[in-house]
């Protein structure tokens, strides 16, 4: 996908107001959703889904926080309760000064101009027996809002500016593709001009060129409309490009907030630097040359009954016993960036006292440094193919070893060479 605008005019668009001189749109402290499990013919609860369990952090007016992590981690039902779409367990939401925390429907109502949302299943959110007008101009009569020129116009236009056709009016949802229908959600989403709309993967469901097309347009409507956005995503790529600040979630934490730059040039949280290791390289120079991958051993813990300490150390290289016993705070090691970490990457030790490596990272460390000794075979692997063909000599290690040609790229990610890497020092030896 192209870059953004934002991108490019990331300099003079932060000049003239610092991120931190912009004032705080919606502050979050200490939320908490957690859904009950209940059995047996009272219905008694016997346990809960900790989805989302204590999280603080703030949206300043007109910037982009990106929320990236896997699925299941609590990013949409994190979405859904800073909206009020779903009322939250703990902790508090401030909007504009204001606590939100527990208004209730009719409370609720005013704000519903100033909060949107752009939902993840562009097939659930539409309702099949209306039309596309009605679905679009519903904000408009719930709000009892009279655009100028109608309501007609005004809907025609906003298809027309996510890139539909005003025709599409009387159309009905089944009529529509899965990305014309996120478009639909998109500009239902903008219909009042609202300062905060949570995303909750806006582009997911769009081919590439029209990802780069709906960046853009969001980005356009933020600059002229003063938006503030939260953007829920899997694709780092496109969270880089749109997002100012990156708030990384693990079973229902954040375990690092910063800005763009300083996490992807220099992630310090542990799970951070494996997400970072998965973007893949869109350059045909380095193919056969990968940058280090690291695979995460095992499965991401229930949230019905999470691990104690960081809920991360059953599958980090680094843990030690303090990573199971004491859970780490978010704080900000550098200014801007905040890490949940006690032996944080890039930066020194939290804990220096604590060398001794448990059993799961020790084996989660050796399979990093085979990852490491895997590419570094594959690369002078690479090497040799390239420059073989140009001399018309074949050397005594190639000879003995014509298994260690370059595999083919998977096109969907390096995971599939990775793992075929990892065998291929263990032949050698053999040998």
């Amino acid at each position: 996908m192209s870059e953004t605008k934002k991108s490019d005019a990331a300099v003079p668009a932060q000049a003239p107001a610092p991120a931190e001189e912009r004032e705080v749109l919606l502050k979050v402290e200490g939320l908490q959703k957690h859904f009950p499990i209940r059995k047996g013919v009272l219905q008694r609860q016997v346990g809960a889904v900790k989805a989302v369990d204590g999280i603080d952090f703030e949206v300043r007016k007109g910037e982009t926080l990106g929320v990236v992590g896997e699925s299941g981690c609590g990013k949409s039902t994190m979405g859904r309760v800073i909206t009020r779409l779903q009322d939250p367990t703990g902790g508090s939401i401030h909007f504009e000064g204001k606590d939100i925390t527990r208004l209730n429907t009719a409370g609720m109502r005013p704000l519903r101009r100033d909060i949107q949302m752009i939902f993840q299943d562009p097939y659930g959110s539409l309702n099949p027996r209306h039309t596309i007008g009605s679905i679009v101009s519903a904000p408009f009569r719930l709000q009892g809002v009279e655009p100028q020129g109608g309501v007609k116009k005004e809907v025609q236009r906003l298809l027309e500016l996510v890139g539909l056709s005003p025709e599409h009016y009387n159309r009905y949802p089944h009529e529509f593709s899965g990305g014309q229908r996120q478009r639909i959600g998109i500009a239902r989403a903008l219909a009042l001009k609202p300062k905060l709309v949570v995303a909750d993967e806006p582009v997911s469901a769009l081919d590439v060129s029209i990802q780069a097309q709906v960046v853009n347009l969001m980005d356009d409507l933020q600059e002229e409309l003063g938006l503030t956005y939260v953007i829920i995503a899997h694709d780092l790529s496109v969270v880089r490009h749109v997002s100012d600040r990156i708030a990384v979630m693990y079973l229902g934490k954040i375990v690092e907030l910063a800005d763009r730059t300083s996490l992807y040039e220099a992630p310090m949280h542990p799970y951070t630097k494996a997400l970072m290791s998965a973007v893949p390289v869109p350059d045909p120079k380095r193919r056969g040359a990968k940058s280090e991958r690291i695979l995460l051993r095992g499965d991401v813990p229930s949230p019905i009954a999470p691990p104690p300490g960081c809920r991360f150390h059953t599958r980090c290289w680094k843990a030690t016993e303090v990573c199971r016993t004491v859970e780490p705070p978010l704080l900000e090691l550098r200014p801007g960036q905040r890490v949940a970490c006690h032996h944080p990457e890039n930066f020194e030790d939290q804990q220096p006292q604590d060398t001794v490596l448990l059993t799961a990272a020790k084996e989660a460390a050796e399979l990093v440094a085979d990852e490491v000794l895997a590419e570094s075979a594959q690369t002078s692997a690479a090497v040799a193919a390239e420059v073989l063909p140009q001399t018309g000599k074949v050397t005594k290690d190639a000879s003995k070893e014509p298994a260690a040609e370059a595999p083919e790229t998977d096109a969907e990610g390096s995971e599939t060479d990775a793992e075929a890497s990892v065998d291929a020092p263990a032949e050698g030896d053999e040998k």
